[in-house]
């Protein structure tokens, strides 16, 4: 699934390229944002599916709508103007924004992590005693606020990779990522949420084959989402502190962006028959390495202010 949505971030390059064919720069910056943006993008993917959870089936897909226009309206109505503003008058502030979400994201996965650890933040809601139609607008807008954030970083990320265009090109681009992530995204969140209704509907036809394909698709299902959630979290992490470790080396402080860049090379250089993939291991070790402390302090220094207010 993870695989899936990277492949789809590379076909990103390609769709800018149609829009602006004489600019092959805009489908190399746009390939590169969705690489980086790969962490932001598989979170959005795992994080989405749980929203229809205690609702009809057959309002998941009309709900999961409603989710990727709210999503496009975030990305093509508040964020594109914002960062076309933010590349006219501050282009300074790009990389602090970034660094400043990739502390988000190592925040997330590191709080997500310690309440796999210790079994916090439950959730007890009572979904059937809510009314339908207000549980439904619910979820809609606690998932459009969280896709929110998520995409001002895809959005921050994409302008990063574009700083010597012209506003016209960089607001092509950047709506063009921004709506093939969208369509990318809520498509395989479309397919993860029917895939049980899939696996039930093949498993009542006559063929023996298929009907094993049904259950096994049902019996998956929960499988894939919690792979999918496992994946997440580690590529915020890394992402996350990729984001910070680069941001670190604009501002002049390279001893640990040099440190993990180094040991990568070294690494790849003592096995040259897989060094790229060689590198490309540690250099995202390394990134994670630092996402999971930010992030723990993150959480630390928040779950000790509350402590300290009470007293």
């Amino acid at each position: 699934m993870a695989g899936g949505l990277v492949a789809l971030l590379d076909d990103v390059a390609a769709i800018a390229k149609l829009a602006a064919a004489s600019l092959d720069d805009v489908a190399g910056a746009s390939a590169r944002a969705g690489a980086k943006a790969a962490g932001v993008v598989i979170d959005d993917t795992a994080v989405t599916p749980r929203y229809v959870v205690g609702l009809a089936p057959q309002r998941e897909l009309p709900i999961i709508g409603k989710i990727a226009l709210g999503s496009l309206r975030n990305k093509l109505i508040f964020l594109l103007p914002a960062a076309l503003l933010l590349s006219a008058f501050a282009p300074w502030a790009i990389t602090p924004i970034l660094m400043a979400g990739g502390a988000f994201l190592c925040f997330e996965a590191s709080e997500k992590i310690l309440e796999t650890l210790t079994g916090g933040h439950a959730e007890a809601t009572d979904t059937a005693a809510i009314d339908p139609k207000a549980l439904e607008d619910r979820q809609v807008s606690g998932a459009i606020r969280t896709d929110l954030i998520l995409s001002g970083e895809i959005m921050a990320i994409a302008l990063s990779e574009l700083p010597d265009m012209s506003i016209g090109t960089q607001a092509i681009a950047l709506a063009l990522v921004g709506i093939a992530i969208t369509v990318g995204v809520y498509g395989v969140v479309a397919a993860i949420v029917k895939m049980d209704d899939i696996g039930l509907h093949l498993a009542k036809r006559d063929a023996p084959a298929v009907r094993a394909i049904g259950r096994g698709l049902v019996k998956a299902m929960p499988v894939v989402l919690r792979v999918l959630a496992i994946v997440g979290t580690a590529a915020m992490v890394w992402v996350g502190g990729g984001i910070i470790l680069h941001g670190m080396e604009e501002f002049g402080f390279t001893t640990l962006p040099h440190l993990v860049h180094d040991t990568a090379h070294h690494a790849a250089a003592a096995m040259p028959a897989a060094g790229p993939a060689i590198e490309w291991i540690v250099n995202a070790i390394g990134s994670a390495i630092l996402g999971l402390i930010v992030g723990a302090v993150i959480v630390g220094a928040l779950h000790l202010i509350p402590r300290k207010a009470a007293h």
